[in-house]
């Protein structure tokens, strides 16, 4: 397993920076840092009180927490290239038809630090395979 060495600048000195729960886990818990009732159907930014330096050829991603995915709460956006050095935040959308209290110290997304290939774009005509234009449920149930 690669190690990335991630430079971390705390805004507050309440943060709670980010980090592994297991030993081996791809993604780092993101905590929040204020008390929000999402209303059904709402999204809302929640600003995490830090910024980061991730290497040049890396990217980090904002992923769902499962255990808030089963409740109805998942996360939008959250690609942010090596090169942003503002803020970071997790925009949590509330998906259920009820609302959803998050408390400060909640665990509400995860942060994966991921290695990336930069594509060169050919324009040509594709090769055949044997899936084709297959998709949306064309393997069946």
């Amino acid at each position: 397993m690669e190690k990335v060495r991630i430079k971390i600048e705390k805004l507050h000195d309440d943060v709670k920076v980010p980090g592994y729960a297991h030993p081996g886990d791809a993604g780092m818990d993101l905590f929040s840092r204020e008390m929000r009732t999402l209303e059904q159907g709402e999204p809302y930014l929640f600003k995490l009180g830090f910024k980061l330096e991730v290497p040049e050829g890396y990217v980090a991603l904002i992923k769902d927490k499962s255990g808030l995915a089963t409740k109805g709460l998942t996360t939008m956006g959250g690609v942010i290239d090596h090169t942003y050095r503002g803020e970071y935040g997790v925009i949590l959308n509330n998906v259920t038809n009820k609302e959803y209290k998050i408390e400060p110290g909640d665990k509400i997304a995860q942060l994966l630090i991921v290695p990336i290939a930069t594509a060169e774009i050919e324009e040509a005509g594709l090769s055949e395979t044997k899936r084709g234009e297959g998709g949306f449920g064309s393997t069946g149930r």
